[in-house]
Order: structure tokens, then C-alpha cells, then sequence
């Protein structure tokens, strides 16, 4: 790995360990998510954290799914990680699971107890937990903690082949009820599930706890670093015990550290919080592009270099903090400027009607499709006399500070003419239904004439109306209207949901898009950028907005 920049505290953990002794090919990282829910933006970060390191150090890296609870994972979970990942440009190099080794664990599993470092409580979860003490106060020793070893493996045994209900018997470490670390007071190994499994069925009846599974898994995939976010601090030392009752010298020994969680401003990325959106119908499915889930992101139109970049931006750190969602807007922004193409929409339609253009006239204009292009490409947009242009674009009676249409100035219609604002047509209540103006034929743009060099002080979009192809828009704001919906814990998030989140409109794009597949990404001029949606269809064009063209969420908050 070169050493040309500043290396962050993990990579200095990673060098030092090379430089004691451990050989580059020996190096393994490995992003294990739980299925039980879509990844979120925090797990981007973890993404980009490992299978970069992977790529610095040409380093393999396992994507392991922690599937030891039935009760909450599914298949669904599984298929939606694996494609998140691939979407954000990352290949692992194995597809590993915790259940591929749940054979391996319950052998080891029986050696623990027959070392006498491991018995089955029958206490209830209530007792467990009043036993267990408070961590100013030391626990207590269960009844049923001195077991002989050979009824412990008869117990076990019975649990594993199904005798007894869920809850009656529990496997736990024996290590010390004294122990500092509440996380040591003789934590649960194995608890009793009669649960459908997405993957080995019904064959196992108990399941392995994740602080047993998790660093035995890395021992088998011989994972060189386990890096995890920082509520893992206090796991370490019980992954270091679990560990030390199977570790060959022979072999690697994974090394687990702690990386703070990046939270991001407006959001939740708790997986239960996210479910509860889902499942109590605040928004409309994991995929939905209000939440902090990458596969919501991503049909937001949020790219993946930009989730990259904001990965890399925000770093990794040894202290939790809240980054504000601006500064990935920020990221999203800058890469769809270099890559989306330039068209032209309206999205609050006021009729303009050119009085001196010809009735039967059609005109195909040539527009650039995206400035930032190495190569500059074109296309062509119909001009007619009668054209939609932005309501918010024309004042009948206008301040100085106004440089779009009024009455008696004029305006660039872009890629096209000067216009000339003369009238207004208003319905019986007094709302402009038409607005007329004339246009110079000698200004149009790219003629090269005296007429087109003129300079005026504003530049607005339209569409024709006569080739317009109406849109439904969805349009974004922020999720939650606190900063930090979780910063409250006397508070349900929940009453933070914003309710204006989605406002759903008709406007009209340019015929250019009539073909537009999902995913494809715009901006339409003067307004933002807009992805084309899932539910878009050949009858239908839908566009969620990306993000605008610049933040004024900031501004607003501000005022």
C-alpha cells in the first residue's frame, strides 16, 4: 500500500501488524451483515471501509451474512445486501454464511462444556437479568451454574434435538459473575428457536448467540482484522475468550477494533427503526426514497461514486458523531453534474403564447445535452407558438431585483429566442391562465446575428405544449424535521416524521424523454436532478428528485 497520504488510525493497526510479523498474504477482511432488514448508509461507510481496505492492500474480502437468528431473517435480506454491495462497486471474494458453521460451533460447543466452561441455565430471562446484576454492583451465580458436566451435555443435546419449549433452557460461558464487563457475567452461548431457518430449514433447533458466532466465524474464514463500529468496544473482550477455547497458534487470530458510527442529520439508521417505517405504512417499502437505505438512495438517484465519495470524505474516527445530510447532497450533487444530461421540464406550467410566431410553424432547436462533457453532444427540442413555462418565472408586476419574465421586459427563452412579456389572460378568479408576449425572429440562439449577440438580463426554460410528455414528479424533503430524531430518547422518533416529506405533481418534460429507462438520471435545467422511478412505464413517465441544484435546505432552516 503506498504511503503517500495520511493513513487513519486503522490502517497504522493494519501496517503495525504487518510489520510485527504478519504476511501480506495472510490479510482478510470481511462486511458481515445480518439479514434482517436492507443496509443503510452506516453500512455503506463499514462497505467502503473494508472492501476499500481490500483494494489498498490487494486484500480478499468475505461478505459473511450473521444469519443466527430465524426469527428475523429472510432470503429477501440476503438478495438485497448482495446487490447493494455490487451496486457500490465492490466484489467479495467469498459468500460466506454464520450458518455454513453452525456444525463446527456445536462441536466446539461440547468441547467448552467438557472443559467446564460452559452449562445450561434453566432459569427465566427475568431471573438471568436480576442475577446478573448492574454494573455497579456485582452478579450473582445462577443455581444451576455448578452442573455437573455430564448432565450439561445431556441438557445441550436435548435442547439441540428439540425437547424442550423456547425460553426454558439457555447455554452460557462460565466465566465470572464478578466480572467488571457486564458483557462477562456468564453471557449466553445458545438459546432455543423452533424457527423455519432461510437456509439449513428445521434441522437445528438452538441457535448460537451473535458474540459466539461472530468471532469463531472470522477464526474459520481466517478474517486477519474484524473491524466494527464502536458499541462493540465492550464485545472484545468476550471475542477474545471465545477465541482463546479454540485458538491453534498455527493459525491466524483475528483481531477485532472499533470504528465510530458516522449518523447522519434527518434520518434514522437503526434496522428496527427503519422497519418500523416500513411496516407501520409511514413510507412505502425499504425501497423508499425518503429512507437511509442504500437500495431508497439508490432509487432516489443518488449515485454510487457519490455514496463512495462521501465515504471517503467523512473518514473514520474513534468518536460517534452526526455528519449533516447537506454534505452527502453535497457529494450526489457534484457527481451528477459531470454525468447527467441537460433537458428541459416544467413543473408548475403557466401557458405562454407567442403572438407574432406562425400558427403553423414547428421548429427542432439544438440543445447540448451536458456542458461537462469532454465531447459536447446535442439534441433536438421542438419550438412552437404556444410553449409552458414556469409559473414562478413570470411576475405581472415585478421588484428590480426580478430578472425573469414581466410585462415590458424581455427574457432569453433558452436555446431559443427573446421574448417580450405584453399581456395576461386571467380566469373569473383572477389567476393568470395565459400570458403573451412576442419574440424577435432575428435573436435566436446560435444565429450568429446582430439581434442574437443582445444581451438580457435573464434566461428562462419551457417546453412546447404541443410535444410536452406529462410527468408525475416526486418531490423529497427531509424525513424527519429534527436533526436528530434519535438525539431524543424521551420522544418516539416517530413523532418527528415530517409530513410533508412527498409531494407528488404533474409536469411536463421535453419528447427526448418519452423513451426514459429507470434509474436514468437528468437534470432538468433550472430545477434540480430527477431520476427516472421503477414504476415508470411506457404509459407513464415518474421521476423522484434527486436533489436540487444547489442546498436550500440550509437557507431555509436558517431563516
Amino acid at each position: 500500500m503506498s504511503e503517500q497520504k495520511s493513513l487513519n488510525f486503522i490502517e497504522q493497526i493494519i501496517n503495525e501488524d504487518l510489520k510485527n510479523g504478519l504476511s501480506n498474504d495472510k490479510l482478510r477482511f470481511r462486511f458481515p451483515p445480518e439479514p434482517n432488514g436492507y443496509l443503510h448508509i452506516g453500512h455503506a461507510s463499514s462497505i467502503c471501509l473494508n472492501f476499500g481496505l481490500g483494494l489498498d492492500y490487494k486484500a480478499p474480502v468475505n461478505l459473511r451474512f450473521d444469519d443466527t437468528n430465524p426469527a428475523k431473517e429472510e432470503q429477501e435480506f440476503v438478495d438485497a445486501i448482495k446487490r447493494d454491495v455490487e451496486w457500490l462497486g465492490y466484489q467479495w471474494d467469498k459468500e460466506c454464511y454464520a450458518s455454513d458453521y453452525f456444525q463446527q460451533l456445536y462441536d466446539w460447543t461440547i468441547q467448552i462444556i467438557k472443559n467446564g466452561k460452559a452449562y445450561v441455565d434453566s432459569q427465566s430471562s427475568e431471573d438471568m437479568a436480576k442475577q446478573k446484576g448492574t454494573p455497579t454492583q456485582f452478579g450473582t451465580d445462577s443455581p444451576y451454574r455448578n452442573r455437573s458436566v455430564e448432565e450439561n451435555l445431556d441438557l445441550f443435546e436435548r435442547m439441540k434435538n428439540g425437547e424442550f419449549p423456547e425460553g426454558t433452557h439457555v447455554l452460557r460461558a462460565k466465566i465470572s459473575m464478578n466480572a467488571t464487563n457486564m458483557l462477562m457475567r456468564d453471557p449466553i452461548i445458545y438459546r432455543i428457536l423452533h424457527k423455519n431457518h432461510h437456509r439449513t430449514g428445521n434441522k437445528w433447533c438452538i441457535y448460537p448467540m451473535y458474540d459466539w458466532a461472530h468471532g469463531e466465524s472470522d477464526y474459520i474464514e481466517q478474517v486477519s482484522h474484524s473491524f466494527c463500529t464502536l458499541e462493540f468496544l465492550p464485545h472484545r473482550e468476550l471475542y477474545d475468550w471465545f477465541l482463546n477455547q479454540i485458538y491453534d497458534e498455527s493459525k491466524v487470530r483475528p483481531k477485532q477494533r472499533e470504528f465510530a458510527r458516522r449518523n447522519l442529520s434527518h434520518t434514522v439508521v437503526s434496522k428496527r427503526k427503519l422497519a418500523q417505517l416500513v411496516n407501520e405504512g409511514h413510507v412505502k417499502g425499504w425501497d423508499d426514497p425518503r429512507m437511509s437505505t442504500i437500495s431508497g438512495m439508490r432509487r432516489r438517484g443518488y449515485t454510487a461514486a457519490a455514496i463512495r465519495n462521501f465515504a471517503n470524505a467523512i473518514g473514520i474516527a474513534k468518536r460517534d458523531n452526526l455528519i449533516d445530510v447537506s454534505l452527502l447532497e453535497f457529494y450526489v450533487r457534484e457527481d451528477l453534474n459531470k454525468i447527467a444530461p441537460r433537458v428541459m421540464a416544467v413543473l408548475n406550467p403557466v401557458k405562454l403564447v407567442i403572438t407574432n410566431y406562425p400558427d403553423d410553424k414547428e421548429e427542432w432547436l439544438e440543445a447540448e445535452n451536458n456542458p461537462e462533457e469532454e465531447v459536447l453532444t446535442y439534441r433536438k427540442v421542438p419550438f412552437s407558438k404556444e410553449l409552458y413555462i414556469e409559473r414562478e418565472d413570470f411576475q405581472e408586476e415585478a421588484h428590480k431585483k426580478f430578472f425573469r419574465l414581466t410585462l415590458g421586459t424581455e427574457v432569453r427563452l433558452k436555446n431559443a429566442y427573446i421574448i417580450k412579456g405584453e399581456s395576461v389572460v386571467k380566469d373569473a378568479d383572477g389567476n393568470i391562465t395565459e400570458i403573451h408576449c412576442t419574440y424577435d425572429e432575428d435573436s435566436k440562439s446560435g444565429s450568429g446575428t446582430e439581434a442574437s449577440q443582445r444581451k438580457v438580463k435573464g434566461t428562462i426554460h419551457w417546453v412546447s405544449t404541443n410535444h410536452a410528455v406529462e410527468a408525475e414528479v416526486r418531490v423529497y424533503d427531509r424525513l424527519f424535521t429534527h436533526e436528530n430524531p434519535d438525539g431524543d430518547k424521551e420522544v418516539d422518533f416517530k413523532e418527528f416524521i415530517n409530513p410533508n416529506s412527498l409531494e407528488i405533481i404533474t409536469g411536463y418534460v421535453e419528447p427526448s424523454l418519452v423513451n426514459a429507462k429507470e434509474l436514468e438520471h437528468y437534470q432538468f435545467q433550472r430545477l434540480g436532478y430527477f431520476c427516472v422511478d421503477r414504476d415508470s412505464s411506457a404509459e407513464k413517465l415518474v421521476f423522484n428528485k434527486t436533489v436540487g441544484l444547489r442546498d436550500t435546505w440550509a437557507k431555509i432552516s436558517n431563516q
